[in-house]
């Protein structure tokens, strides 16, 4: 049986640090935890776990935090989690199956699923793989002052069946990354091409869309950025131009992401409702039925939207051929979407829409 120490870096995190560990202390051999400046509970109760807390004085770098925790582990691989990160009931014993399995004897760097977005009925409809453990005895580095990512060469697993599930419980979204990243410019510590990417999206969420736009272009023209985020970027990109330039150029941007690769799902959802925004149904049924008639690749290592396979082009096709006058498919597309999502409100709203208007097809 492999073994494995829990590596965490927290800060503050007392509100959900024990949901945290209770959730996996009985299915990994050690426990590390690296403080980085808690001025809460956060390292009491820490101690009712383990014994092995640190401090590491916060420089404003993830990298460097996430290096010295897996410098302290002691067992075969060491595995990430953020406070707010959990295993379910149901992938704790089969963290456990995998452990207890010859899989990890021919792996160096274990990926597992990472859930980060759920539907009504807390499903996972976001989700994507990351590297979750590192076999110690192997060359690795933490690399990123934000978002940061493990460089390791080696024998890569795909975990199936077991996913890690983010329950963050903050409500709003602060500043940190975006202050992280203009330190690093101000410091003039260059930008690696993944830094660009999430640096983009970082003044995007903060509404700062011509600088965001700028940097995002710097990024896809970089020969050094990696695919998904290069697709990633285009999506990001179109938003910003939404609300900049208006729709063509929102357009232009999903269209550049078939230049890495063929078509997402994701990105055919939305140009499917960026034309819908236009009134042009028509056209936005083709991308909605496009996106149902792609596969979806987990493996690719980038972000996988359950929904823009199935729930989401239902929905709005159903909304699409009901604008176009065709209430048969409208409602069977509904039916579609129900399948998918049985509690959405979108779905129950339109069912009970139908339901009050057969005996007048033409109420709107």
């Amino acid at each position: 049986m492999a073994t494995v120490s829990l590596c965490m870096i927290v800060k503050n995190e007392e509100a959900v640090l024990a949901r945290c560990l209770d959730s996996i202390r009985d299915a990994v051999d050690e426990i590390v935890i690296v403080d980085t400046g808690s001025t809460d509970a956060t390292k009491e109760i820490a101690a009712r776990y383990t014994d092995k807390i640190y401090d590491f004085a916060w420089i404003d770098d993830f990298g460097a935090a996430r290096n010295f925790s897996f410098s302290r582990a002691s067992m075969e691989f060491a595995m990430w989690l953020d406070a707010d990160d959990i295993l379910t009931k149901w992938d704790r014993a089969a963290f456990l199956r995998l452990k207890d399995s010859p899989a990890w004897d021919n792996a160096d760097v274990v990926m597992m699923r990472y859930n980060t977005a759920f539907d009504e009925q807390g499903r996972p409809v976001f989700s994507y793989y990351r590297e979750r453990l590192v076999r110690l005895n192997v060359p690795h580095v933490w690399k990123g002052r934000v978002h940061e990512a493990i460089a390791c060469s080696g024998r890569t697993v795909y975990a199936e069946g077991v996913a890690v599930t983010h329950q963050s419980v903050k409500t709003s979204y602060s500043d940190r990354n975006l202050r992280i990243y203009e330190r690093q410019i101000q410091e003039g510590e260059p930008l690696s091409a993944r830094d660009r990417f999430y640096y983009g999206r970082e003044l995007y969420y903060h509404r700062h869309y011509e600088r965001a736009i700028r940097v995002l272009n710097e990024f896809l023209a970089d020969e050094q950025g990696w695919m998904e985020n290069k697709i990633e970027a285009c999506k990001i990109l179109s938003y910003c131009t939404q609300e900049t330039a208006g729709t063509a150029d929102a357009l232009a941007a999903l269209s550049r992401s078939f230049l890495y690769d063929l078509p997402r799902a994701e990105i055919c959802c939305e140009i499917g409702n960026l034309l819908m925004q236009e009134q042009n149904y028509r056209a936005a049924v083709f991308w909605f039925e496009l996106a149902r008639s792609l596969p979806e690749n987990d493996k690719s290592g980038g972000f996988v939207s359950a929904d823009s396979h199935g729930y989401l082009p239902c929905i709005q096709l159903c909304v699409c051929y009901y604008r176009l006058g065709d209430r048969k498919k409208a409602e069977e597309y509904n039916r579609m979407a129900g399948t998918y999502r049985p509690s959405s409100p979108a779905y129950l709203y339109n069912l009970k829409f139908f339901e009050a208007t057969t005996a007048n097809p033409n109420v709107v």
